[in-house]
């Protein structure tokens, strides 16, 4: 048996008594296995989300949980954590059945989740915070004694009297994990974790999760980055369209192989034009000052960028550095009193708004689906009129078009493999990769000549990005100016021909493609600027 070292807490501490019943639980189980999944299904309207299910995992392994968009990934992880309720199957832990009633009896069971996005206060400290995420009341002065020391042993340095909104984003995450580990979990459930995360918190984080699994705890692993998975996993379960399609043993598969089994074909190799044909300046901004309309957010500071016709511009960056507010400052959701800061196809347009810049021939797409992105209960073909009808002419004398509106709603839904029972559903209902993909879609087939897009690929299986990310850059090649916001450093690599960071509201340098790495980038994403190209070798230097 794994060594538990994990649980040796309750000799340390009072508060971790409980977890020595999970080495009980091992040594009296009648079953190889911490948790089983045995034919689970469930349905919503007009869709099997899960058909005939089984997951099985291993105290100490770290499984992966693979599948594209709409595959049923959530859904499963929903019905181990007792959020939503399983038409038919059964959960077996230590080799008993168990109906899992709601989120509490799961953590009481031991699972515990550490979510894609975070809830927490900004207003609050890191122990106020984790007290609220606890099931029993605590005495602030132990947790945070506790919440100090589990930090310390697993390399997740947290300041418990710190507030919130003073935190990286990747020190946000320790709150998420260190929550759940002071929960006693057995099984830890982790959906995306590093879509947030540096190179090098990506690195620290594998550190944590290889430790803690070496010493008893089991971990389910949600994630797009195949890269990650064979770095990571164990072993893998590979769902597509509801249904389990392989179980595998990681080291045994390649990046290709995994893809294969997701999508039911072979991924295709992705490939960047050698070189750009570049036009004129299209999207400009010279000393872009804006402070931040959120009281909590992140001011721009002197923001000088170019995008010309032809190319893509890529800006890296962790978030909350100020990305958001420079999209909003782009696309005109807030302005500036200087005109000349922000200037589209020649024109000062720092003062127009929205509708006006969309005029000039850009289109954006903002990191937040629901409520940003699309309104969540407008249906499907509502939520494409919503900004395409000005460039294409879905209103005449005052009346929507609808038939118009409803064909082109269809094409996306078609050109982007968006999976849906139907173009009249709410968006909310979508999963947040196929949301995510509508809403690109919307944009891409309205032909914009300047694309200003936050996190294209965010939450969006190997295949689906792969056909985002062809589409960004046939939108370039054919003429149009693209500026990519994105956390994801391997996708900024793959498509921009320049490539910058933004950390703190302080733009960086853009080098070209060919004269950066992913190591430098990490640094340029934490505020650490290089040196000057050295145009005789084309070399960059760390300064």
């Amino acid at each position: 048996m794994n060594d538990i070292r994990f649980l040796s807490f309750k000799n340390q501490n009072k508060f971790y008594a409980k977890l020595g019943t999970f080495e009980t639980d091992l040594m009296n189980s009648t079953s190889d296995y911490l948790i089983e999944l045995i034919g689970m299904r469930k349905a919503f309207p007009g869709v099997i989300a899960t058909d005939d299910v089984d997951l099985k995992i291993k105290a100490g392994e770290v499984h992966a949980l693979l599948g594209e968009n709409g595959a049923g990934k959530s859904t499963l992880v929903k019905m181990i954590y007792g959020i939503l309720k399983p038409d038919a199957g059964e959960i077996r832990f230590n080799g008993k059945a168990i109906n899992i009633r709601n989120p509490a009896h799961a953590r009481d069971l031991g699972v515990a989740m550490v979510f894609q996005h975070f809830s927490l206060f900004d207003s609050l400290t890191v122990v106020e915070n984790i007290s609220l995420g606890m099931d029993s009341k605590s005495d602030m002065k132990q947790l945070a004694n506790q919440i100090t020391e589990v930090s310390e042993r697993y390399g997740l340095p947290l300041d418990p009297h710190r507030h919130v909104y003073t935190l990286s984003v990747g020190e946000r995450q320790r709150i998420e994990i260190i929550r759940c580990l002071l929960q006693e979990p057995k099984l830890l459930i982790m959906d995306e974790p590093t879509s947030v995360l540096t190179p090098q918190e990506v690195e620290k984080l594998f550190t944590t999760l290889k430790r803690l699994a070496d010493e008893g705890l089991a971990i389910l692993y949600i994630s797009h980055k195949l890269d990650e998975i064979k770095a990571l996993c164990d072993n893998a379960t590979i769902l597509r369209l509801g249904k389990k399609v392989g179980g595998v043993l990681v080291e045994n598969e390649t990046k290709s192989s995994l893809a294969a089994m997701m999508m039911g074909e072979e991924l295709k190799i992705f490939k960047r034009p050698d070189t750009a044909k570049l036009g004129e300046i299209r999207l400009e901004t010279k000393n872009l000052n804006m402070i931040s309309a959120d009281p909590l957010g992140i001011s721009l500071k002197d923001i000088n960028l170019s995008v010309k016709a032809g190319e893509v511009v890529g800006i890296a960056g962790v978030a909350g550095n100020g990305q958001d507010e420079l999209l909003t400052a782009l696309n005109g959701e807030h302005r500036s009193n200087n005109p000349d800061s922000i200037i589209i196809e020649g024109k000062p347009s720092a003062n127009l708004n929205p509708n006006q810049r969309r005029k000039l021939g850009m289109a954006s797409v903002p990191e937040k689906r629901l409520g940003h992105g699309a309104m969540p209960d407008m249906n499907l073909i509502d939520n494409a009129f919503l900004t395409a009808y000005n460039r294409l002419g879905f209103i005449k004398k005052g009346f929507i078009n609808y038939t118009k509106t409803s064909t082109f709603t269809k094409n996306v839904i078609e050109n982007f493999s968006v999976k849906t029972p139907s173009t009249n559903v709410n968006a909310a209902s979508l999963s947040g990769g196929n949301l995510q993909k509508l809403i690109i879609g919307r944009e891409l087939d309205q032909k914009p000549s300047i694309l200003v897009v936050a996190q294209p690929t965010w939450g969006v299986d190997a295949g689906a990005a792969q056909t985002i990310r062809e589409a960004i850059r046939k939108m370039a090649s054919e003429g149009a100016a693209v500026l990519v916001i994105s956390q994801d450093l391997d996708e900024l690599m793959e498509i921009s021909d320049r490539l910058g960071a933004i950390c703190g509201g302080v733009l960086s340098k853009f080098y070209p493609i060919e004269e950066i790495t992913v190591e430098k980038m990490g640094l340029l994403m934490a505020g650490v600027e290089l040196e000057t190209p050295d145009i005789s070798t084309g070399a960059v230097d760390v300064s």
